[in-house]
């Protein structure tokens, strides 16, 4: 799995998804921020048992000081008509609190501050769809709470394989792992076989590839999984996820190394997978398919 160092997930460049993330039904290829769909929030409760064993600095201070770095839709991203960050992560970060009996405070940063911030005590944790890697669990430890790979999504019923996608064109968002890794050992795959190469159709952001496909420009487009995931959420109907999910690996919420506050974490967010609050918030955002069942703490692969 190829990552830009100090990236979130499998994104390589700094600049992510347009903010909303809505994906236009017309000829155009931005989408508008007015777009945002209203989710609704999943209503948990404190959790005496778990909140007794928040660290008390975190209890004194009544919340949790979380780093963020937006736009990443559908996990983090700023709703226009509020102001406020919404997404996936922070429906899961606010239930997490509130089960905890603290509130979240949101620190918008720069992705690439995070980690040294949490080291030097100025957040208790980031929450930036961080993939968990071997080299970052030397500097901080992660609790582990989603599972994201890459997917292909494909027009309603269109049989496209991803494996096999020579003379196709798909879509990406420029300098992504998808069209700088992906495609293009796809594409030698079919030349090498004496096939047509795949024609690889890059786009500035994720909404626009999206869009292409739904307009029929190109025959599939591939993408980090809830990215693609959100897009198929988003266009209901006019496009659906292709294949499986692949070169997966987990998304965690990074606190600083030997904290006793990644324990608590933990079993917070083990509560709502259990309670199956988890499960329906993901249901809401549209990236069910990364939903785990057990989180863990520095659950790396490799």
């Amino acid at each position: 799995m190829s990552v830009r160092s100090g990236a979130r997930g499998y994104i390589l460049r700094a600049a992510c998804v347009v903010a909303g993330g809505a994906l236009l039904l017309t000829g155009c290829t931005k989408n508008t921020e007015s777009t945002t769909p209203a989710v609704a929030k999943v209503q948990v409760s404190k959790v005496d048992a778990l909140a007794a064993q928040v660290p008390e600095k975190v209890k004194q201070a009544a919340k949790l000081v979380v780093g963020v770095n937006i736009p990443y839709s559908p996990n983090e991203f700023r709703d226009p008509s509020s102001g406020k960050i919404v997404g996936f992560d922070v429906d899961l970060m606010d239930a997490v609190a509130t089960t905890l009996g603290l509130k979240a405070d949101y620190q918008q940063a720069d992705f690439e501050k995070i980690i040294p911030s949490i080291q030097a005590g100025t957040y208790d944790l980031g929450m930036s769809s961080f993939t968990d890697n071997a080299d970052r669990e030397k500097s901080v430890d992660f609790v582990d709470y989603f599972s994201a790979g890459s997917q292909w999504a494909q027009q309603k019923g269109a049989s496209i394989d991803p494996n096999n996608a020579c003379g196709k064109k798909v879509a990406v968002e420029r300098t992504t792992v998808q069209q700088t890794d992906e495609l293009p050992a796809k594409s030698k795959a079919c030349t090498d076989a004496g096939k047509a190469k795949i024609d690889i159709v890059a786009f500035d952001d994720q909404a626009a590839a999206a869009n292409a496909l739904v307009l029929g420009q190109v025959d599939a487009f591939s993408a980090d999984s809830p990215v693609t995931a959100y897009a198929v959420k988003q266009n209901e109907g006019k496009i659906e996820t292709d294949g499986q999910i692949f070169a997966s690996a987990p998304y965690g919420w990074p606190v600083a190394k030997g904290s006793p506050l990644g324990p608590v974490l933990q079993a917070a967010v083990q509560h709502l997978m259990d309670s199956g609050d988890y499960r329906k918030i993901s249901q809401n955002w549209g990236v069910e398919q990364g939903a785990i069942t057990k989180s863990v703490i520095n659950g790396a692969k490799g």
